[in-house]
């Protein structure tokens, strides 16, 4: 998960998390805005202008003449964080969790019990699709426009925006966040996998200018420029055959950008005629299936470091049933909400969510927020946030490694 601070002094700061019941979670790099600033532009560059993400700083107090009568002045201080909870097989949740049972805790400091938790339901999602027709999942690409158009009718909403992109001899993008529309989504899969049609009927092949890595990178770029709760969704085997950028790098800025990354990958029948779906995690593989493959644990460290999950699918005839719960996943995601930290600091953070009474797989995404103005905090009118109002940071740090 990440949490991206700004405030009135320009620090920005990073909040990288991955978390379990009574599991460990990082809560990632908190960079200053100059060194920040100049990461965000190498994007940039490596793009060519197709631009990156910096938080909003916070508005500058304005000077209130009044007259003597005085004057309430409300600050930003709740943040509401995307978080996935699965069974412990990864299976979809029956019957919603009460809020009373989440609680967060920073660097091992005190738990706190959230102070509102939700699940997304019809929130708007701001969704870029990547087809990558290098790998394996190039079996499903005949059928996928078919297959998104159903998930439009069936899934998705007016509100929701939607990108499209394809990954081939270079990367493709034939639609941008546009409305969730049936015909305008199968239109553009379509399209931008005619050319590698044709090359598959004809048995062509073509140089890659663009690999895994790289196609992500550049999606998370695009989709740093638009509001709303970011997700995408990587139709790969998770291979990448030469990016320049790294599978950390795309999980940073993942990270540093809110950005959800969800993969769907494909694998044969594990019994003849029986199609099947399933998803993998943290070294495990769930029905249909013998194991995780070379490279998969990349796209899974990916996938959960920046608050998704990777599912797997057997064939066209679980496609469908694989996409509605991939989008089911999201509609179900909660958002947990709570009071900045009283005594948050610059620097590199450890994050853990936990649901009492039970266990749980949870994977939590990014959020920005504007980091507490000092003369504010320094102000005696102020109403100060203290512990029994908002958790307290300790002094434990984590790892970028999924638990």
């Amino acid at each position: 998960m990440t949490i991206t601070v700004r405030g009135k002094v320009g620090v920005a700061g990073v909040f990288c998390h991955t978390a379990r019941m009574c599991g460990r979670a990082r809560i990632g790099c908190r960079y200053p805005s100059a060194g920040r600033a100049a990461w965000l532009l190498l994007w940039g560059l490596f793009f060519r202008g197709a631009g990156a993400v910096s938080a909003e700083a916070q508005d500058e107090p304005k000077a209130v003449v009044d007259g003597g009568v005085p004057t309430l002045r409300v600050y930003t201080n709740l943040l509401q964080i995307p978080t996935l909870v699965l069974g412990l097989n990864h299976e979809l949740i029956q019957k919603p969790i009460g809020e009373s049972r989440f609680s967060v805790s920073i660097d091992e400091g005190p738990w706190f019990r959230a102070t509102h938790v939700r699940q997304a339901g019809e929130d708007p999602i701001e969704l870029s699709i990547l087809l990558d027709t290098s790998g394996d999942t190039a079996v499903l690409m005949p059928k996928i426009g078919d297959a998104l158009s159903e998930l439009a009718r069936s899934s998705l909403r007016p509100r929701d925006r939607v990108s499209v992109y394809v990954l081939d001899c270079s990367l493709i993008r034939s639609l941008y966040d546009a409305p969730a529309d049936s015909g305008s989504i199968k239109k553009a899969a379509d399209t931008a996998l005619e050319s590698w049609i044709v090359r598959k009927k004809h048995k062509e092949s073509c140089d890659q200018n663009l690999h895994l890595w790289d196609g992500l990178a550049y999606v998370e770029t695009d989709m740093s420029k638009l509001p709303g709760r970011r997700v995408i969704l990587a139709m790969t085997d998770g291979q990448d055959k030469g990016s320049k950028h790294t599978s950390d790098e795309v999980t940073n800025f993942a990270q540093a950008t809110g950005t959800a990354i969800f993969g769907l990958d494909y694998a044969p029948m594990s019994v003849v005629g029986i199609p099947t779906m399933g998803r993998h995690g943290a070294g495990m593989y769930v029905p249909g299936g013998g194991g995780v493959r070379g490279g998969q644990d990349e796209l899974i460290r990916v996938s959960e470091l920046s608050g998704g999950v990777v599912t797997t699918t057997s064939d066209t005839r679980s496609l469908g049933l694989s996409l509605r719960e991939f989008v089911t996943m999201l509609r179900e995601r909660y958002i947990v909400e709570f009071p900045r930290p009283s005594n948050s600091t610059a620097g590199s953070h450890f994050m853990q969510v936990r649901i009492a009474n039970a266990n749980y797989f949870i994977r939590s995404s990014g959020i920005l927020f504007p980091i507490p103005d000092p003369t504010l905090a320094a102000d005696p009118a102020t109403i100060q946030s203290g512990p029994s109002r908002a958790p307290e940071q300790g002094t434990r740090k984590g790892s970028a490694t999924p638990k």
